[in-house]
């Protein structure tokens, strides 16, 4: 039995924030810059440099490639931060303002396990960076985070090998924040009742219309 094709970290917050999204971007290779895309890039310019050094004391990897055989996993963390005794500190910059979003813990989880895996060393918290408070937020490594981000490890895994593309959820505040939305279009696809119409006229002239 051959080992399954790595999933990328980036698609378990991608999932969990819209599988849909999930599939266009892992699956159709699709992707689009917004507003917010933009100042998530800006927010990264440092991370991305993979710097490395000490820092108060502490050793810290910009940018470092992670791995795990055991759970078909590869990525990069923006910062792992190395504590005395080796045991990694994940830290994910997000652009927007300090908030609780599962998506963004379930990705920061992702990382804690490749970590584990990695340095053999358990990882029981780490941290989420949020750019626009330019605040902090700790983030513990709980026995329900890990089971919930190994469900969406599973979850993501079946996904990518159906090939199918999920239908759009039905939340307008995620939609409007989603950069893919013209490629979505989700007030278009998730309206069953308009597409059966379209479909039932397609092919009528006006005269047959009227």
């Amino acid at each position: 039995m051959t080992d399954p094709t790595p999933i990328m970290l980036s698609a378990l917050q991608h999932y969990s924030y819209c599988p849909r999204q999930c599939a266009l971007i892992h699956q159709e290779q699709t992707f689009d810059d917004n507003v917010h895309t933009v100042r998530g890039h800006l927010a990264h310019e440092r991370v991305d440099s993979g710097e490395s050094g000490m820092e108060y004391g502490v050793r810290v990897e910009r940018s470092l490639p992670l791995f795990s055989a055991r759970y078909g996993l590869t990525g990069r963390a923006d910062v792992v931060e190395f504590l005395a005794d080796g045991t990694p500190f994940p830290v994910e910059y997000k652009q927007g303002k300090r908030q609780q979003k599962i998506h963004d813990e379930t990705q920061l989880v992702g990382q804690a396990l490749c970590l584990e895996d990695m340095t053999g060393k358990a990882v029981p918290e780490g941290a989420i960076f949020h750019h626009k408070s330019r605040r902090r937020r700790v983030v513990a490594i709980t026995p329900a985070l890990r089971e919930y981000t190994l469900r969406i490890i599973g979850e993501v895994r079946a996904l990518l090998e159906s090939g199918k593309l999920p239908p759009p959820v039905d939340d307008r505040s995620l939609c409007q924040a989603c950069s893919l939305l013209d490629t979505c279009q989700p007030d278009l696809s998730g309206n069953r009742v308009r597409i059966r119409r379209l479909h039932d006229t397609l092919f009528e002239t006006d005269d047959e219309a009227a």
